[in-house]
């Protein structure tokens, strides 16, 4: 049957409301009007929440219930079930969408309204929103209120309003508007509601087109008992059926009908008893009668049938609540408003429960056996919320055409099958578009497999990673994820299973080639999870667009190409602009948008570079980008865990946009329709585990596009993970492994099932972090290829605080939302070259909305802004309110004219997310003046909770925020909270219950004291306090049921990475991690801070208390104050916490470890060097210099070329080497050095030598354990750039000896206690007497490095450093290097081919974005293991090798190279300049002169560079450039940009590429011998473990 449903979504109106309710409005002044108008809530009890008045200026009473959904208020409060009530709403922002027209359809039913009017009485909220934006909109939500005589408050702590509903139940209550006197409160339940909002008098409703069905048009007589609009529809839209609507008393036991519904309505069952009466009549006298109830329809009917009801504590009022269907096991999303409920204990003889509540069980549903009656507690036609259960309709409309009844049967749960042994694929190393959120999933997925005691076997090379850690995973293989490898693996571990979605698009495309090779087939291993039928299907776009159009959905127009021809002939049916994307892409590689053919052919070249399918799609620019991540199991049961709305229009990758969650511009209508489409492709495509799905949404209409879905973990996925508490790789893996989603557990309720929705009451920002500066060559536009390198995630109660926090952590430099970021970077980041602000708004660029801020302070409206960057109203209208707060503050312009305006004023600046660094700023003051100001007006923040059911259930959670949108906090002190029953064991984790094997050496008594009072490190503090003084007041009571476990025990908070960036990865995630077990190994708390959404140390099992916050003096001081931890760990998450040590210390708070000023004398160039001369270490020749003149004389003195360093900087950042007095100048006058806080340093370039690491452990000053790692490449490579051999391979004893003094006198020096790095320079010559070794710097925290040591040799340096910090006595521990059986060789991971216009080349300053790293027999097939993991596509073939050496010594060093190529039988082409060379040195093999040709670096002729590239004649490609920066003008550079991008091996340094030759050589000689080049041993049997 050909069935419409309602008529929801509004029409097109391109040309609507949004400029008067969002480009026009002022929403900070509107706040001051507000704010004159105080509002309370008053409750029965006593307690009281003050906020202001929106809507009606009415006080009044009555009952005061909470519901939970995150958007469709207008039908909310249309909602006749919410009669009598006072509704608080949770979500914190109401009013963002505006109110639709009170338009009438054919029926005369209002067409996006639920009743005849807004039935609660009063509506709170935390946070009203003034500015609203949406196309079918045409009020405000404080207008319709105020034309409604409905009262509003906004500004109360709606989260506390809910959890003492949660706890006390439901409340009568009373809404107080200015000094109106307190209205005598009345219960509503106590007046017979139903016939206050049913209809008076029947009426008919008739199909305008005909019978649903074959036959007679069925009659239906609804009784309204408050029946919603959109049940009608259901009825006369999609069932096409006669309905006759009566009132609630209407006697219809003598009408003539052919089936009985009875609806929803508000307030206690027992007051229809006239209903009830009537409908027992019924039953009696007519029993083939079909009866449908719903909500109180279902609670008349059991009542009818005998049963008993009962008034909920505080009611089921969201759209997330999980039904069980006793009759298939499945189990839907529902919508429920009702606070009473049907007692199924004892359930009359013949009926049967049909639904139960799979999160209190309570009863959702009965059904009688063999008569023709059924209900439900829930809304299957929600509006608002999902409508999965619709088919109920169905059922009631098959019933009608066959009312013998049908037999009623249940079904029970079954186990799922064993699996014994999985191999998980990894991810390899960091990318630009697949980085630190696949240890996440991954580690995830290994939690879950030893849960279920299955043996996992992880193939992963990024030995940084946490899933790679010893006591995860039972095996692991740092090899590279190729078919080749992974194949080898399966051949000698044999697993049975296999987990591909959770490695990235590496894993997923190396599983595909598994699966179509055969190998998967041939040893028997099965794909766990989405098989791969399915994910070809959404890999391929031909076959996706088919499977989607398949269902009734559309794509963007689109269509493949497998060629060229193929591709511009697709474009010009399609019409330009068009999209080009490669097929089988991660980050979006490959793609951009092709105005004209002449872009297309770039675009193309690109595209099949790197993917034999080339995708063209119609172009959607300014469209809304949406994203929705699915969860699916095998029983069918399917949920959307997380909707997210990104900021930035279509036209931007996803990756590249700032994303929102929950969405803020979508209404009930949009939000849940993409919602059941999304559900409807992750059926239809078989999907089992999570996906997500991105959309393409007209900002004008309901039209909408699928852009695609992606059958695995993603960056998004772990972003929602993260968003809402729901982990959602784990929950993946154990579908994988059969479970169904309603026998899993909400890990942060722990009481309620995983099959539900996640509810929020509060709002998450992701930012993206580029690091485009770092690489001068490369296009600054944003487009739909990835170019940033991690992200940071906030959480707030409004927009823009969560806007401005997010703002913050991405670029310490920024403040938040403002000009002066835009300011200082643009030279370096800005799209527009000369400043032009419209051409930095109309292009997406990485500083677009610091360049917002600047349109805005420039005089730009919010509709001139909207013209120019298409991003919704909406937000340009939050951020304009910033502006205009920020503009407020400045025209005070002092302290004292800010505290005339008074508390509430200052409070609404950090509810607006300033922080007292700009609000300093603003009023031209300093931050600690505004710090004690809040202080003294006890202005702080609350600590809520990452709640999934926004505090509809309690919440074990330990992911918590920091917000001004409140007054109570969630929590008491970690150190007096009494640990809930899944912690009791404190690390009762997967990682061994709380102790890892003991290492010799260590003395570790189980949960021991973490420090010792006789020990020298320790030293106990007096709880944190500020250094200044204020009168502070008594904080609030906490909330009920926190009450204080005594007696205290000590907690630590642990400083995390913040987001990932060229020079900070994973790495310090690790060190993290180990920092933070470590410490709940010793029996105490540890606290994590962090603010990035890829990492392992913020997942829900990792710490006892996770604050997802910024990583600022503010922000941390704040926390300390709140927690008064025994300590602060600041030396294990990288250079961003490590910068906050002696700021942090002045303040008094307790830094464990190496001493403030210790680190700050390794940190500042100038104290560090003058340090070293003064101890006698040998180092460059140093200056540091304040003007000019100073650099120019050094410089001239000891000669160029010379290296600039700032301090306090990481990866290199801002380091440069000068080679003439012209880049000197030029150099010193970039805000680079000019804004550096602290001194720079100019030193004497050297040349030629070896770099050494030195990662070293130390205590009290003295090194209790070290590890030397020689790099590869000269020094002059920086040192994440470089590959590195350990144990050291090829230095000097003497040099070893030498490097081990000058590290134990820094470590003595500086008295460290825990980790620290040394990076030196060695001159080897041959006479021992010449040979040096110099330091180039030290770093007093963990280093990257440090994972790589710590697995290479089995001896976790941060584990033994966090226990030195600790103050335990750790004994030393020796490292025999020369007892390892084995070579390690990291290499770093380049994006170089995903940042167009990149120079492939290195040197000082770090471009890597991650690392690798592999074991070997020896250094050779170590390093070939690493050089294929980190990317390079080595080949084995007899190929051709093009050679194009810059310096004079490369030319030299290849001579004694030849020979060896020429016997492996490749083919040398050299460039001129090369090429002359060699033929100048007649280089021979047995006595023949070894054959080079020449090419030519320009031309297009058979023997031209380009032409021996594009053919592919030479597949190995070595070129060393001259010049240290090409501009992108040098021939060398455009050979390195056009080999990358034809997928050739590219190498760029001398030194590796003499090693890779000495490599292939090894190889081919092996393999000449019949022997076997490759080894493959696992982690464990390298160390002999198990």
């Amino acid at each position: 049957m050909d069935k419409a449903g309602p008529p929801l979504p509004p029409p097109a109106r391109p040309d609507n409301d949004a400029k008067k309710l969002a480009g026009e409005v002022d929403e900070f002044a509107c706040w001051e009007e507000a704010a004159k108008t105080p509002a309370e809530l008053r409750l029965q009890t006593g307690e009281s929440w003050h906020g202001y008045s929106f809507g009606a200026k009415k006080s009044i009473s009555g009952e005061v219930v909470f519901a939970t959904p995150m958007m469709g208020y207008p039908e909310s409060l249309t909602d006749p079930s919410f009669a009598g009530q006072i509704l608080v709403l949770t979500y914190p922002l109401v009013g963002n969408y505006g109110v639709p027209p009170d338009d009438t359809d054919e029926y005369g039913l209002p067409r996006y309204f639920e009743g005849k009017k807004i039935y609660p009485i009063a509506v709170v909220v935390a946070e009203y929103s003034f500015v609203a934006s949406h196309y079918a909109a045409v009020k405000s939500l404080s207008t319709w209120l105020e034309e409604h005589g409905v009262a509003g408050v906004f500004g109360v702590d709606t989260r506390a309003i809910t959890k003492r509903l949660r706890q006390e139940g439901s409340a009568l209550g009373a809404v107080v508007v200015g000094k109106d006197a307190v209205p005598k409160l009345q219960d509503p339940n106590q007046r017979n509601l139903v016939a206050e909002v049913s209809v008076t008098s029947p009426q008919l409703y008739e199909p305008k087109d005909g019978c649903g069905g074959e036959g007679k048009t069925p009659l239906i007589v609804a009784v309204d008992c408050g029946m919603k609009f959109n049940i009608v529809r259901y009825f006369i839209y999609y069932l096409r059926v006669r309905l006759k609507v009566v009132p609630w008393d209407y006697d219809f036991s003598k009408e003539e009908f052919d089936g009985l519904f009875i609806s929803n309505g508000p307030g206690n069952p027992e007051m229809c008893d006239k209903t009830v009466k009537c409908l027992q009549k019924v039953m009696q006298e007519r029993p083939q009668t079909p009866i449908f109830g719903i909500c109180l329809g279902h609670q008349l009917l059991a009542l009818a049938a005998g049963c008993k009801t009962y008034k909920m504590k505080f009611g089921n009022r969201g759209v997330n609540q999980p039904c069980v269907d006793l009759r298939t096991g499945r189990c839907y999303i529902t919508s429920q408003n009702h606070g009473f409920a049907v007692d199924d204990s004892e359930l009359p003889s013949g009926w049967s429960s049909l639904f139960v509540n799979a999160n209190d069980g309570s009863n959702e549903g009965i059904g009688h056996k063999e008569k023709p009656w059924l209900s439900v507690q829930f809304h299957p036609e929600a509006a608002c919320g999902p409508v999965d259960t619709s088919f109920l309709f169905d059922e009631f409309f098959n019933i009608l055409r066959n009312s013998q009844g049908r037999p009623l049967t249940t079904v029970s749960y079954k186990h799922p099958k064993a699996i014994t042994k999985v191999l998980v694929l990894g991810s390899g190393g960091l990318t630009i578009g697949q980085a630190g959120e696949f240890d996440y999933s991954g580690s995830q997925a290994i939690k879950a497999l030893r849960e279920q005691q299955v043996q996992s076997v992880l193939i992963n090379p990024n030995i940084a990673t946490v899933q790679t850690s010893k006591g995860l995973a039972d095996q692991i293989f740092f090899v590279p994820v190729t078919p080749e490898f992974v194949t080898k693996v399966i051949e000698k571990v044999r697993p049975d299973g296999l987990f591909a979605a959770f490695g990235g698009q590496t894993a997923l495309n190396c599983a595909v080639q598994l699966h179509r090779s055969g190998v998967l087939k041939k040893y028997g291993v099965q794909v766990l999870g989405t098989q791969i039928d399915s994910i070809v299907a959404t890999e391929d776009r031909d076959i996706f667009k088919v499977g989607v159009e398949s269902i009734g959905e559309q794509c963007a127009l689109s269509a493949c190409a497998n060629s060229f021809t193929e591709a511009r002939k697709v474009a010009k049916d399609i019409g330009f602009p068009v999209l080009v994307r490669a097929a089988f892409a991660l980050g979006g590689l490959g793609s951009g948008f092709a105005n004209n053919e002449e872009e297309l052919e770039v675009l193309l070249t690109r595209a099949f570079a790197t993917s034999s399918q080339v995708i063209i799609d119609e172009c959607l620019k300014g469209w809304k980008e949406l994203e929705y991540e699915v969860v699916r199991d095998s029983k069918d049961n399917c949920l959307v865990v997380c909707n997210m709305e990104n900021l930035d229009p279509m036209g931007v990758h996803t990756g590249e946009s700032i994303v929102v969650a929950p969405s803020q511009t979508l209404n009930n209508a949009e939000y849940h329709h993409l919602r059941a489409v999304a559900i409807k492709v992750i059926r239809h495509f078989g999907i089992v585990g999570e996906a997500n799905i991105q959309y393409a949404l007209d900002p004008h209409s309901s039209r909408y596009r699928i852009v695609e879905v992606n059958a695995r973990l993603s960056r998004s996925s772990a972003l929602a993970s993260k968003a809402t508490g729901y982990p959602l790789a784990y929950v993946a893996a154990k579908l994988a492994l059969g479970h169904d989603l309603v026998s899993l557990r909400n890990m942060v309720t722990r009481s309620t099932t995983a099959c539900f929705e996640p509810s929020l009451d509060y709002c998450v920002v992701k930012i993206p972090r580029w690091d485009i500066d770092k690489f001068p060559t490369v296009e600054r536009t944003l487009g739909t290829q990835m170019k940033s390198v991690g992200e940071v995630m906030s959480i707030a109660r409004s927009f823009p605080e969560a806007i401005q926090k997010a703002l913050r952590m991405v670029n310490e430099g920024s403040v938040g939302f403002d000009e002066s970021w835009y300011l200082r970077a643009r030279s370096g980041a800005a799209v527009s070259k000369d400043g032009n602000i419209e051409e930095e708004l109309n292009k997406p660029g990485p500083l677009r909305m610091w360049a917002i801020a600047h349109g805005f302070e420039k005089g730009l409206s919010v509709e001139k802004m909207y013209e120019l960057t298409k991003i919704d109203r909406w937000f340009l209208g939050k951020l304009f309110s910033v502006h205009q707060a920020r503009k407020r503050m400045e025209s005070l312009g002092s302290l004292a004219k800010l505290s005339e305006a008074g508390p509430q004023f200052l409070r609404r600046m950090k509810q607006l997310g300033f922080c007292d660094r700009q609000i300093g700023k603003a009023i031209k003051d300093s931050d600690t003046a505004i710090m004690k100001l809040r202080e003294g007006w006890h202005i702080r923040p609350c600590v809520k909770q990452v709640d999934t059911l926004a505090a509809e259930f309690p919440a074990q959670t330990n992911y918590l925020y920091l917000t001004y949108v409140g007054e109570q906090n969630d929590v008491v002190p970690l150190r007096n909270e009494k640990l809930a029953a899944h912690k009791d064991a404190l690390y009762d984790t997967a990682f061994g219950k709380g102790k890892l094997e003991e290492e010799s050496g260590f003395n570790l008594p189980a949960k021991q004291r973490a420090y010792a009072r006789g020990s020298p490190s320790y030293s106990p503090k007096p709880t944190f306090t500020p250094k200044w003084k204020t009168a502070v007041g008594q904080e609030a009571p906490p909330p009920l049921e926190l009450v204080p476990d005594k007696p205290e025990m000590p907690a630590y908070i642990v400083l995390g990475s913040g987001c990932y960036r060229i020079g900070a990865s994973v790495e310090f995630d690790w060190s993290s991690v180990s920092a933070v077990r470590t410490i709940r190994q010793t029996g105490h708390r540890a606290m994590v801070i962090n603010c990035n959404p890829e990492t392992v140390s913020t997942d829900y099992d990792e710490s006892d208390r996770l604050y997802f916050e910024e990583l600022t003096l503010e922000t941390v001081s704040e926390i300390v104050h709140f927690e008064q931890p025994e300590g602060t760990i600041v030396s294990v998450g990288g250079q961003t916490p490590n910068n906050l040590a002696p700021k942090l210390d002045k303040l008094g708070i307790h830094i464990l470890g190496t001493a403030a000023d210790n680190i700050d004398r390794a940190e500042d160039r100038s104290k560090f060097s003058t340090m070293c001369d003064e101890l006698g270490i040998d180092q460059p020749a140093w200056s540091e210099f304040v003007k000019l003149e100073e650099a120019m004389t050094f410089a001239n003195l000891v000669g160029f070329p010379v290296l600039v360093r700032p301090s306090y900087v990481l990866s290199g950042a801002a380091m440069r080497v000068i080679d003439n007095e012209e880049q000197l100048k030029a150099f010193l006058g970039t805000a680079a050095v000019v804004e550096q806080e602290f001194p720079v340093v100019i030193s004497k370039y050297v040349e030629g030598a070896r770099e050494i690491e030195f990662d070293g452990v130390g205590r009290n000053g003295q090194v209790i354990n070290y590890a030397i790692s020689e790099h590869v490449e000269d020094a002059g490579t920086h040192s994440g750039d470089a590959t590195l051999l350990l144990p050291a391979q090829r230095l000097h004893l003497e040099t070893h000896r030498r490097v081990m003094h000058i590290a134990g006198q820094l470590c003595k020096a500086l008295n460290i206690s825990g980790p620290f790095n040394v990076q030196f320079m060695a001159q080897e010559d041959s006479c021992s007497s010449m040979r040096s070794v110099k330091v180039i710097e030290c770093n007093v925290r963990a280093s990257r490095t440090v994972p790589f040591v710590s697995k290479t040799f089995n001896v976790n340096f941060i584990e033994q450093a966090t226990r030195v910090m600790l103050g335990q006595d750790i004994s030393r521990q020796k490292v025999y290097a020369y007892d390892f059986e084995f070579v390690a060789c990291k290499a770093p991971m380049f994006s170089f081919l995903r940042l167009s216009g990149s120079d492939p080349h290195v040197g000082v300053e770090m471009q890597s974005t991650g690392e690798v790293a592999c074991f070997g027999h020896n250094a050779h097939e170590a390093f070939m293991k690493a050089l294929i993991a980190s990317g390079v596509k080595v080949t084995f073939e007899k190929c051709g090798v093009l050679l194009s050496l810059g310096p004079k010594e490369d030319k030299a060093a290849i001579l004694k190279y030849l020979p060896l190529m020429d016997e492996m039988g490749l083919t040398l082409f050299a460039t001129s300049g090369t090429a002359s060379y060699i033929q100048a040195s007649e280089p021979k093999r047995n006595g023949k002169t070894i054959p080079v040709t020449a090419c030519a670096s320009d031309g297009s002729g058979d023997k031209s560079v380009s032409k021996i590239i594009e053919d592919k004649a030479a597949k190995i490609v070595i070129c060393t450039p001259t010049s240290r920066d090409s501009a992108g003008q040098t021939a060398g550079y455009r050979l390195r940009r056009k080999s990358l991008e034809t997928g050739l091996c590219l190498i760029v340094n001398m030194q590796q590429a003499l090693m890779l030759i000495d490599a292939l050589y090894e190889k081919f000689t092996l393999e000449q011998q019949g022997l076997d080049f490759w080894s493959l041993d696992s982690w464990q049997e390298c160390h002999r473990i198990g």
